[in-house]
């Protein structure tokens, strides 16, 4: 099984070589999401709350391009660099996902690309 990457219009480009998303059969691998501003590509200003906001608008273009919604993610990785916002990342995420939930996990990071506080990835089928 080949995979294929989803590069929809209006994501700021990868920094680095890897792909935003790759569908490999019925599966979508969606590469680390940080609060990345869709007009400018920069990071958006704000705490973790605020920056989790923007990465879901972000996940759900390309879910949307891959033919998938949140109702189709599995799994979900998300990165935190202060432990302190963990209540309030998750009262957004808790926002876009019904029961049965996704499987998670919650990591605590030293520091995450571009300054983010809070990195997101996620598996889709």
């Amino acid at each position: 099984m080949g995979r294929t990457a989803v590069t929809p219009d209006g994501i700021a480009k990868p920094v680095g070589p890897f792909s935003t998303a790759v569908r490999a059969g019925d599966t979508l691998y969606l590469s680390g999401q940080v609060a990345q501003d869709l007009a400018t590509g920069r990071m958006i200003e704000g705490d973790a709350t605020r920056q989790a906001e923007q990465i879901f608008k972000n996940i759900a273009i390309v879910l949307g391009a891959a033919g998938k919604s949140f109702a189709d993610v599995m799994r979900v990785g998300v990165y935190l660099t202060d432990l302190r916002e963990y209540a309030a990342v998750n009262a957004v995420y808790a926002r876009h996902f019904d029961a049965p939930y996704p499987a998670r996990t919650l990591i605590g990071v030293a520091a995450l690309p571009l300054g983010a506080a809070i990195e997101i990835d996620l598996i889709a089928r």
